[in-house]
Order: C-alpha cells, then structure tokens, then sequence
C-alpha cells in the first residue's frame, strides 16, 4: 500500500473532488481517542477488514461498499441479499492487506471502518490513510469484553444507534448469563481447554490473546500459557500438549477433527482419549475468531453449553436460531440449523 508523495496529493485532490461538500459535519471520538470529522449521513462504508466486515453487516449492510473476500457459496446461504452479492473490495489490514489507496478512493466511500486492535501501529494507519485520501477511517476496539460499548459507539458513527442498542443489549445479556452461570461452577471444575488450529491442530492462542479470549470468557482454562502474544497465533508442538493435558480441545478445521484420533501421538491427549475434541461451527463465519467480532458472542453461548452443558441450561437450537435472525437476518430451516450444529459433536 505503499503511495509515493506524488501520488498521495493527487489522491488527496481526488478524493476531496469526489466527495460531495458536508452540508453538517459532526466530530466523534473513536476507540483509540482520535477525534474524526464525519459527514452527517453515511451512505458508503469500507471496511478495512474482516472483524469490520461482520461489524457493519450487523449494523448497516445497505452501506457497505463490498466484502474482503467474496462469500462463497456456504457463506452465502447465511447471509442476506442484496449485501452478499456486493463486490470483492480487498482489504487495507492485516495480513495480506490487498487494496492500494487508488483503489479505495475510487470506490467512493464516506467513511472507513477498522474493528479490532486499536494499538499505535493501527492508529498510524488511519491517520496515513486519512491524510492522504481525505475519507474519515475510525478505529473501534473489538476486544471481547468491549463489544457492548464497541457496538453503541459503531451505532453513534453509522447513524444506526437504535440497531446498535438492540444488538449491545444482546451482548450484555450474553456476557451477564456467563457470569450467572459461572456463579455455580467452581473453579476446580471448569475445564483446561486446548484450541486447536490448522489441519495439524498444532496453531494455537496463548492465554490472553485476541484467539483465545472468548475461550476465557467462557471461563475455560487455556493451557497455553505464555504461548504467542495478543492477537497472534503461535505454534504448540505435540509434546507440549500432552504435557498440558487439556480436558477439552476445541478447533475451527474440520479436517482435524474427522482425523485427530487417527494422528500419530494424539492418543496420548485426555481430551481425544475421552472423546472431547469439538469442532466450531463456522458459517458464515467462525464461532471462535475467523474472524474474531460480533459472531463470537454466539460462540460463546456454545462453548458454556459445551463446557457446562449441565449448569448453563443453554437450548443452543433456539439460541441459534434468535441469534441468526437478530444479527444476521437469516431465519434458519432446520436442515440449516443441522448443517451448523449436526458437525460439532465430540470425537
């Protein structure tokens, strides 16, 4: 993404002819306490990644400008038209950051929209990128534990508060029923817990990363402790694993999972010995991150009637079935409702 000084005025001038003149601007505060200029209305959104792709689905799918990625034809079927249908755009975060600012002044959006890490490296992107196409870019942390505020605060930008606080509301529900039913596990009792990623199964979060932290939340135990850093994944090694013994291995590839018990070694591992190897449900995103924003708060239901089934009293059918519908607009039929949960059972 890189513009020579050149190129970054012209794109300025472009970008500022492009844009039709702010009859009211407002001034907001993002996440990461920069203050935006934003034109009253926004009617074009970009996202800069794939935690904001889900983001301004929920919020304001009408103003998306296109998707990171095309949905492919499994995504598709959860998601609703005429938004699924939109353009590949690329993306301006993360890895393999795809879009040149050409590209991104052309497609003529009113604001950019990042959802995640809100750390000096991302907030010098937004200002490079601000600088030099004059479109507002605002940060919005998309820590777990955030996601209430992160929500009514993306409501305020988009000019969509009355759908932000619906889904903010959800949120805190979500997050005080984890604690109602924490309130009746004892410590001793909640599970050492592995997230296996990759067909190997041997890419994982350390404790405390962006992967992991719903994990956490719902007070599984991650036993890999000072592996990696936030918002990284980190290689475990099969020695290591047996060593730490989870009780519980939850993983987003389903490869893994049809194969683990046939793995060289994976035998030795409590949780595959006791069939508690979990596969995450992932469509049209992840249950778990892939990518980690607003699809982790159904995630987190799962895993407390996956932990806990006894003490969360969770009816995941129906709480699938709300969740859909209120985030994503998606009334499931029951074989849809299968093809999400019929391939998560223990192996």
């Amino acid at each position: 993404m890189k513009t020579s000084r050149r190129a970054a005025l012209a794109l300025l001038g472009a970008g500022l002819l492009a844009r039709p003149s702010w009859a009211q601007a407002r001034t907001i505060t993002d996440s990461a306490g920069r203050k935006v200029v934003l034109p009253d209305r926004i009617n074009r959104v970009f996202v800069a990644g794939p935690p904001a792709s889900v983001l301004v689905y929920t919020l304001a799918p009408d103003a998306m400008v296109g998707w990171i990625r095309l949905p492919t034809a499994a995504e598709k079927e959860f998601l609703t038209a005429p938004a699924r249908d939109l353009p590949e755009t690329g993306r301006l975060t993360g890895r393999g950051d795809t879009m040149s600012l050409e590209r991104l002044v052309a497609a003529k959006p009113d604001l950019v929209v990042d959802f995640g890490s809100v750390t000096d490296t991302y907030m010098s992107l937004a200002n490079r990128v601000q600088e030099q196409t004059g479109i507002p870019y605002v940060l919005i942390d998309g820590t777990f534990a955030a996601t209430p505020a992160s929500l009514r605060l993306a409501g305020d930008i988009l000019g969509r508060s009355a759908r932000a606080a619906e889904l903010a509301d959800y949120a805190d529900k979500s997050f005080a029923n984890v604690d109602a039913v924490l309130a009746r596990v004892p410590a001793g009792k909640r599970p050492r817990v592995y997230l296996a990623r990759g067909p190997e199964g041997l890419e994982t979060g350390g404790r405390g990363s962006i992967n992991t932290e719903i994990i956490e939340r719902a007070a599984g135990v991650n036993v890999a402790e000072g592996l990696g850093g936030r918002g990284n994944t980190a290689n475990a090694s099969l020695e290591q694993i047996i060593a730490w013994q989870p009780d519980v291995i939850v993983t987003l590839d389903g490869a893994f999972h049809q194969a683990v018990k046939s793995k060289p070694g994976w035998d030795q591992v409590r949780a595959v010995a006791e069939n508690k190897v979990f596969l995450a449900p992932s469509l049209p995103w992840g249950w778990i991150d892939a990518p980690p924003s607003l699809n982790r708060l159904i995630g987190l239901r799962w895993l407390l009637a996956t932990f806990y089934p006894t003490e969360s009293g969770i009816d995941l059918n129906a709480d699938t079935r709300a969740f859909y519908a209120l985030f994503y607009g998606v009334k499931l039929d029951d074989a849809q409702l299968d093809r999400l949960l019929g391939g998560a059972a223990a192996r």
